[in-house]
């Protein structure tokens, strides 16, 4: 009898928003990532009326996803008939809701000592805001938090 091994699956974070599109600037900034560009889908979707025009917003000169972007890792592959990467993605998605809690899961940067605060230095600039430095025997980090309060590390 022969056991395959299951190919691993492919996966994206999918992080909750007020503002999508300001989170995918922040975060494509902040990681050195590009915005994905679906125009050529949502035009497709569009002409066929399979897609309300109110679900578009303009994205830099570009048709969007209203309630939803992603970014991804530039040199990562991507789909170029729906911009849709295939690789390392952030997708944010429009809630009517606000943040109330600490979240449960964070991206730590890894910046490395040398670096660190002027990875810091330059996401304050982006909008983010620094909530406390770290220094523990397993090592020293930065916790900040994106402009819509959601934290992260730079270590």
């Amino acid at each position: 009898m022969s056991t395959q091994t299951p190919a691993p699956l492919h996966w994206k974070l999918v992080i909750d928003a007020a503002d999508p599109h300001a989170q995918a600037d922040f975060w494509a900034a902040a990681l050195h990532y590009t915005a994905e560009d679906n125009s050529a889908l949502i035009e497709r979707l569009l002409s066929a009326g399979a897609l309300p025009g109110e679900a578009t917003v303009e994205y830099h000169g570009r048709p969007a996803f209203r309630d939803l972007i992603a970014v991804r890792h530039p040199d990562d592959p991507y789909d170029r008939g729906t911009g849709t990467g295939l690789g390392r993605r952030l997708l944010f998605q429009r809630v009517p809701e606000p943040k109330t809690a600490k979240n449960r899961l964070h991206l730590d940067l890894h910046a490395g000592p040398e670096r660190r605060a002027q990875e810091v230095a330059r996401l304050e600039a982006l909008g983010a805001r620094v909530v406390r430095e770290v220094t523990e025997p397993a090592g020293r980090w930065v916790v900040l938090t994106d402009p819509e309060g959601n934290e992260f590390c730079v270590q």
